[in-house]
């Protein structure tokens, strides 16, 4: 099992905006993000939530001034194909009063190879929850739009429940890789700028205006 990260000095963020709707809008919300977005693709995600216990939990909570954080495992499953694990973890949103029109939130990756769960309970995380997230996926420049429900799991099987049909829909706008905030190399533009990004999510809620509100949320 191998792991692949960046460590760098500078932060790497994630820029995103956030919204939810009911299953009777569901046909206007995929036509319209259908017209304006590059491609569309089925999506069936599982995710595994972790905290860290112990010591270092206590320590990272204390750095953080509220929860520790949280190491999050993601996995595709779309036809019926699995990818390989993705751990990732936030830290706490850039104030409102620095970016008051979107969440600007630190984001870590890390792609593992091998067994992810082991490797992140040999870190000193646990299983803190789990979930599926069944729904669709747009890509729109910059952007990666998910737009799903989630799936709760069966204790007996650990497989998902499919949602019932009213459950509620969820959008996420967001940077699909992470937005270096390094100072660009001499004679080197630097594009994927956290403003860049901004005005690139800023962009999709004007466009899903009257039919789907996208905000802010410090999560």
């Amino acid at each position: 099992m191998s792991a692949v990260a960046y460590s760098p000095a500078h932060a790497f963020y994630e820029v995103a905006l956030f919204g939810d709707f009911f299953a009777r809008d569901l046909k206007s919300i995929l036509n319209r993000l259908t017209l304006h977005t590059e491609s569309a693709t089925p999506m069936h995600t599982r995710e595994i939530v972790f905290e860290q216990i112990g010591a270092q939990g206590l320590i990272q909570a204390s750095s953080q001034g509220d929860e520790p954080v949280l190491l999050r495992a993601r996995k595709e499953l779309g036809d019926g194909k699995e990818s390989g694990w993705t751990l990732y973890s936030y830290l706490k949103p850039e104030s409102v009063r620095v970016h008051p029109e979107a969440t600007v939130r630190p984001w870590a990756v890390c792609e593992v190879l091998g067994d992810a769960l082991s490797f992140a309970s040999a870190l000193g995380y646990v299983r803190r929850s789990q979930i599926y997230k069944r729904g669709y996926a747009f890509r729109r420049g910059p952007l990666v739009i998910q737009m799903f429900q989630q799936e709760q799991v069966d204790p007996k099987t650990s497989l998902p429940i499919p949602a019932h049909t009213d459950t509620l829909w969820e959008v996420e706008v967001k940077t699909a890789t992470q937005v270096d905030t390094a100072a660009p190399v001499a004679g080197q533009m630097q594009i994927n700028t956290v403003r860049s990004a901004i005005d690139a999510v800023l962009e999709v809620q004007s466009i899903m205006k009257g039919l789907l509100d996208l905000r802010r949320q410090d999560i």
